[in-house]
């Protein structure tokens, strides 16, 4: 029976592991099995933050545009409350874009919502 060297293969599953693993500190980088650990939590946590991304980068559009509402003398969820009541449907993402970037347009959306 003619012998299997495994020698490539299992030598390509560990050059592709600490491939992944280019980048992280001491061990994890250059150990194998230390890597492979360390590459299924970064799976881990990458998934479970690709979910919190979302959640926070809404917040982050409730604060802009809370902070654009103020000076109108109006608190964020007063001035949600007013656009759903008028029918005005736009979303979080392009309100605070809006209050950002287009100070006189974000003006007219108040004078609609108070009037």
């Amino acid at each position: 029976m003619t012998r299997v060297k495994r020698g490539t293969i299992s030598m390509k599953r560990r050059r592709k592991v600490l491939k992944l693993a280019k980048g992280f500190r001491f061990g994890r980088s250059t150990k194998e099995i230390e890597a492979k650990i360390a590459l299924i939590k970064a799976g881990a946590h990458a998934f479970a933050h690709r979910k919190d991304k979302k959640a926070d980068k809404r917040r982050l559009w409730q604060v802009q545009i809370n902070a654009a509402v103020r000076p109108f003398g109006l608190s964020y969820s007063k001035f949600i409350d007013a656009l759903k009541k008028k029918n005005i449907i736009i979303d979080r993402k392009i309100l605070a874009d809006v209050a950002g970037n287009n100070p006189e347009t974000f003006a007219r959306f108040m004078k609609q919502v108070t009037a």
